[in-house]
């Protein structure tokens, strides 16, 4: 899925081109230029990509044109975005400057967004309707940081993890990939120190499914609570200079850590059921279809009071993510 910020999510200088330095004696070839370009409504696109993939160009293009209106809520992009088709997945780690992260098939950045060439996805390669989903999952983190900043100082903001992957995740609509609100209420209960959302880096490594579906019912509970329009006022106002704390604040009208406060106890005494408070008793889930995760928690023989509150662990200041 994504991106860029601390831990997981480190924000890295964009890179100029496919071509990397592949020892300390190879010569460093010059960026191609971008072989095609897409004007749309919403913005300016600019293609990299060997003769090889062309095809794999034509399906991104089509990605790309059908990601503008659902971008289109979240504003324009301010400036082109160069999407550079890599042949293989060990090219696009060398591009992300990240080993070892064999789901990954895409990393955006500001003005760039690194794409593993879908003809190598799998040996059959990937749909259009793959492609489409993962483009507009990792447009929307482009179009977030420049809706939020500009090129010099969009690493400064401090945008949460849970909002930057929620919002690309829920704009994306793959809520059907992410553990339900039900699985996060029970992770809350068996591990009531653990915080998926205020500190999502420290959990990734073992826990990144927790994360993103932690991330992705977070953002929806914000636009359902608060509204499309207050949530774009944060991306204006950080526009306007503040950082995402204060940008939140001004916006939604209250501190980050009091609406991550009101989210968990939701999660926690099971608000979405309705008001059904006394949790079943727990028991293991497979791991989630198209997930980057890795084995759910064993359930806890002992499930915690419904009547209680969670604990708050929620820092003064959100971890950042950009």
């Amino acid at each position: 899925m994504r991106v860029g910020g601390t831990g997981r999510w480190s924000l890295l200088p964009a890179l100029l081109g496919t071509t990397l330095l592949l020892s300390a004696c190879a010569s460093v070839q010059k960026a191609p230029s971008p072989t095609a370009t897409l004007a749309l409504p919403g913005g300016e696109f600019l293609f990299e990509h060997s003769a090889k993939d062309a095809q794999s160009a034509d399906m991104v293009r089509r990605a790309v044109e059908n990601a503008g209106p659902h971008l289109a809520r979240w504003g324009a992009f301010q400036e082109p975005v160069t999407l550079v088709i890599h042949p293989n997945h060990a090219a696009l780690e060398r591009a992300a400057r990240r080993s070892g992260y064999d789901f990954l098939r895409a990393w955006a950045r500001y003005e760039q967004v690194e794409v593993q060439s879908p003809r190598t996805w799998t040996r059959a390669g990937a749909t259009q309707k793959q492609v489409d989903e993962l483009l507009l999952h990792e447009l929307t983190h482009s179009l977030m940081w420049q809706a939020s900043a500009t090129v010099s100082d969009w690493t400064k903001k401090g945008i949460p993890l849970w909002f930057s992957e929620g919002m690309a995740s829920y704009t994306a609509g793959q809520g059907y990939r992410v553990p339900s609100l039900e699985d996060l209420a029970r992770f809350l209960h068996q591990y009531p120190q653990a915080d998926p959302l205020a500190r999502a880096e420290s959990l990734y490594e073992t826990e990144n499914a927790t994360v993103y579906g932690a991330a992705h019912h977070a953002f929806t509970f914000l636009m359902e609570r608060y509204g499309e329009k207050r949530v774009r006022g944060v991306l204006a106002a950080m526009r306007g200079g503040h950082d995402f704390t204060g940008g939140f604040r001004d916006a939604i009208g209250l501190p980050v850590d009091a609406f991550l406060r009101d989210f968990r106890r939701y999660v926690y005494l099971r608000g979405f059921k309705g008001g059904r408070l006394t949790p079943p008793k727990p028991f293991p889930r497979p791991e989630v279809r198209g997930v980057p995760g890795n084995p759910q928690p064993a359930p806890s023989s002992a499930p915690h009071s419904p009547t209680s509150t969670p604990p708050d662990t929620t820092p003064e200041a959100p971890s950042p993510t950009s």
